[in-house]
């Protein structure tokens, strides 16, 4: 067997540096997208910000009280947009 048609059975092929970049562009995708790796799931560090912190829990309120609480968020963020 040639070692081209072994290569090609394989799946395995040697790319040129510059056509991954390329490509990716291309599809509109990025690199890690291209070559399937998980896309955010390693950049996220640490907890969570307070504030998401706090909407996190405010979903799993009763509606009742998640209206009560938006409506405070609001008046308090529409005050603070006169000043």
């Amino acid at each position: 067997m040639s070692l081209a048609r072994l290569i090609h059975e394989l799946g395995q092929r040697c790319v040129p540096v510059a056509v991954p970049p390329t490509l990716a562009k291309a599809l509109g995708a990025s690199l890690d997208e291209l070559i399937g790796e998980p896309v955010g799931a390693a950049k996220k560090r640490g907890p969570a910000p307070k504030p998401q912190q706090h909407m996190e829990r405010i979903s799993q309120l009763p509606k009742p009280r998640q209206r009560m609480v938006m409506e405070m968020l609001e008046l308090a963020l529409a005050q603070q947009g006169r000043q």
